[in-house]
């Protein structure tokens, strides 16, 4: 199982700033899902704080064709994350219920039969999810705890099959542009403070407030003070 180009690459610029933990830790995620589950077809994981999806996938070409699916059903996958609660299904049980069907429709073509969400908590509050994708209806039956630990995360609020559709993968691909973004402000708040002398929190802060009063984005205003050199 490989990381798809959007990931790998987001990644590497994340090891380039010295944070190679994550994929190292996702390395082995991958390499154990492998080998303790027989019909895997991929898994993601979503950090909530930045909105950045990392995805890993299968070799299985039939995935190719979730790369357009929309997500169109309301979001169960994050709805279930805030509720907290435990929606357990198979495909057949989607088909004859509507419930979704969108995404049970999309998956015949796609490979996938069957979702495992899982939240990510830190206390009470959800950091992150975790999307598990796997081939037969019955690939993550008596599995939440076993796939839970592999990701530390929490799993009595198993979500099985809200995401049918794959859709976590559409938002792998704009992690790259996230990280930038990320590391744009990162920027301009070093300016500030080299320019102010004020704590970097004051710094993102009077960034903030110059964004909202120019009706700009923070990003927007961050890129024009770095490469413009303008200090605000």
């Amino acid at each position: 199982m490989e990381p798809i180009p959007e990931t790998r690459e987001a990644l590497r610029r994340l090891s380039e700033a010295g944070d190679e933990q994550l994929g190292h830790d996702l390395g082995e995620a991958a390499s154990a899902l492998s080998v303790r589950v027989p019909g895997l077809v991929g898994f993601s994981i979503s950090i909530v704080e930045h909105g950045i999806t990392f995805t890993y996938l299968t070799s299985a070409p039939a995935l190719a064709g979730l790369d357009a699916v929309q997500y169109l059903d309301g979001g169960p996958c994050e709805d279930a994350l805030d509720t907290g609660e435990v929606i357990e299904t198979d495909h057949t049980t989607l088909m004859d219920e509507g419930r979704w069907a969108l995404f049970a429709r999309a998956s015949d073509s796609s490979g996938v039969r069957s979702t495992l969400s899982l939240p990510i908590l830190d206390g009470d509050r959800v950091v992150g999810g975790v999307n598990v994708y796997g081939a037969d209806p019955d690939t993550f039956e008596g599995r939440h705890e076993e796939l839970a630990g592999l990701f530390g995360a929490w799993a009595p609020g198993a979500v099985t099959n809200a995401d049918l559709s794959f859709s976590s993968r559409l938002e792998a691909a704009r992690a790259v542009s996230r990280l930038e973004d990320m590391t744009v402000v990162d920027l301009a708040v070093g300016v500030l403070v080299a320019a102010h002398g004020i704590p970097p929190d004051e710094a993102k802060q009077r960034l903030e407030r110059a964004a909202a009063r120019a009706g700009l984005t923070t990003v927007e205003v961050a890129r024009l003070l770095v490469d413009s050199g303008t200090r605000l």
